[in-house]
């Protein structure tokens, strides 16, 4: 029988003050939660969502024909064991599935943030997970995990409050964007605010700017695959096979292509994904951790000095045919994370699935994931 669960909100009306410097007012935050806190409270997992991703990260919600987005890796006997260890995972900052976004309402204008909502950052997501930990009553994290951006979100949380987590499981990702990888973030932008009906952010209320996201998508998900899974998946393999018919789908791919597009306007929020991106864009691990220890000399920095992350743990996953975060990052992560004195494994995967393989080759990181978590502190 499938197991169901509902996204929960945690609302507070304690101003947050962002990485920028501007205030939110009032925060929502989406989560959901799998397995129980033990009577120690010492057996919470964190889990971190890419792009994307949202906070149903498994089981079903009801009526849902598909489960959550990484339900292969998390329940009973899974990577992420659900009958030994409390799992949570939030919608991020600047999201558009229940947390505070630019779609949400401003208590001060009584419309939807819009271009007003200021600006995020990877540390501002973080931030926001430890207001829900408070919360919940966790001081202490047995590990926190995530793929692609979820990396991201891990690795600061992971940096910035040491003493808050035992270890930590970053997949498949990277400490900063390339100029390539920024390149195709920006060009996606550039569709939706290129799409009319944007309208300067103000569509609310209004037809979104579906042309323009579902583009976006489009190359994106051209970065999630690898060109052999593409071959072997699609070929030359034509649906329209009508000569004279040109300029509309007519490959199997473009099909392909369209299908994801159409499918990722009907759930996510175009100023979303602006935001997000640009955070993506903008996160760098080592100019963080830099301004972290010149903030903390003047006396104004949040969290705990780096030497606490000594006799840390850490994994680090990689894929080989990844050409997103392909491996090479991940050592680049591998090599900081020792030089701050953090144990850390490092896994590459043999797969032809590209970036998406954190979603769907489960059976070898379970394996790597589950040797990590029963490994001695």
């Amino acid at each position: 029988m499938n197991q169901i669960v509902k996204t929960q909100i945690l609302h507070t009306d304690a101003p947050f003050r962002l990485e920028s410097g501007d205030v939110l007012e009032h925060l929502d935050i989406a989560y959901e939660t799998y397995g129980e806190l033990n009577e120690r409270r010492d057996n919470a997992i964190l889990i971190e969502h890419a792009l994307s991703g949202d906070a149903h990260a498994a089981f079903y919600h009801e009526r849902d024909r598909k489960p959550g987005w990484w339900d292969s890796m998390i329940g009973p006997g899974k990577g992420f064991d659900t009958e030994r260890f409390f799992i949570i995972c939030t919608n991020v900052l600047g999201g558009c599935s229940g947390t505070t976004g630019p779609a949400s309402i401003d208590p001060a204008t009584g419309k939807p943030y819009a271009l007003s909502f200021p600006p995020i950052t990877i540390r501002d997501m973080a931030e926001t997970q430890r207001v829900l930990l408070a919360q919940l009553g966790i001081e202490r994290l047995k590990c926190i995990a995530g793929g692609s951006m979820g990396g991201m979100q891990t690795m600061q949380l992971f940096c910035d409050y040491p003493l808050q987590a035992d270890s930590f499981i970053c997949i498949a990702s990277t400490m900063k964007h390339s100029a390539q990888q920024i390149a195709f973030n920006e060009v996606g932008r550039r569709a939706v605010m290129a799409d009319p009906r944007w309208n300067g952010g103000n569509y609310y209320g209004e037809v979104s700017p579906e042309a323009g996201l579902s583009v976006a998508r489009m190359i994106g998900h051209i970065t999630y695959l690898s060109e052999k899974m593409m071959q072997e998946k699609f070929g030359r393999a034509k649906k329209d096979k009508d000569a004279k018919v040109i300029f509309r789908p007519s490959f199997e791919v473009e099909h392909y292509l369209d299908y994801q597009g159409i499918s990722f306007v009907r759930r996510f929020d175009a100023n979303s994904y602006l935001y997000i991106t640009n955070a993506i864009d903008n996160f760098d691990l080592m100019g963080s951790l830099r301004s972290k220890d010149r903030a903390r000399g003047e006396g104004r920095q949040r969290g705990t000095p780096l030497d606490a992350l000594k006799s840390k743990r850490g994994l680090v996953v990689s894929f080989t045919s990844d050409w997103l975060y392909p491996p090479s990052q991940a050592k680049e992560i591998v090599r900081l994370f020792t030089g701050l004195n953090v144990r850390v494994s490092y896994a590459e995967i043999e797969t032809d699935h590209g970036h998406d393989a954190f979603l769907t080759d489960f059976e070898y990181q379970t394996a790597i994931i589950q040797s990590f978590l029963d490994a001695p502190s």
